[in-house]
């Protein structure tokens, strides 16, 4: 049996699935970033100074406490890519993808307004992607 040929319009209906779930998966990954985190915030100063710290101790440091601060250094290295990464998203791009996608995406996943709001996104933000109370 041959496979069958996908119409231009399955195509097209495919491709405007794909672009919805990749704008709500991209608004909701970018909603998780801002989130607030528990206790004091690091700043990329204060994540520099200690990576400058750890720098220094690595040299004059026992065998094992040489490979902790590496793997501190490592972790460092990281929050501070998390840290550019998160101030080259534009939130207000994605947040317009996501109203512009969000009815029709909550339509065909079943999704509510209270799963939404449940996961962090702001009832205004619901109420201009035309998911009303109720």
């Amino acid at each position: 049996m041959a496979p069958r040929e996908l119409s231009e319009e399955h195509k097209a209906a495919l491709e405007q699935g794909r672009r919805a779930g990749r704008a709500v998966k991209d608004y909701l990954t970018a909603l998780e970033g801002q989130r607030p985190k528990r206790g004091r915030k690091r700043t990329r100063e204060s994540v520099e100074k200690r990576l400058a710290e750890v720098g220094d101790e690595i040299v004059v440091a026992a065998p094992l406490q040489r490979v902790q601060l590496v793997q501190e250094r490592l972790d460092l290295e990281a929050e501070l890519e998390r840290m550019d990464a998160d101030a080259n998203v534009n939130i207000d791009e994605l947040e317009a993808a996501f109203v512009e996608h969000c009815a029709a995406y909550s339509a065909s996943k079943g999704i509510s307004r209270a799963a939404w709001r449940e996961v962090g996104v702001p009832a205004a933000v619901l109420t201009r992607a035309g998911l009303k109370k109720g």
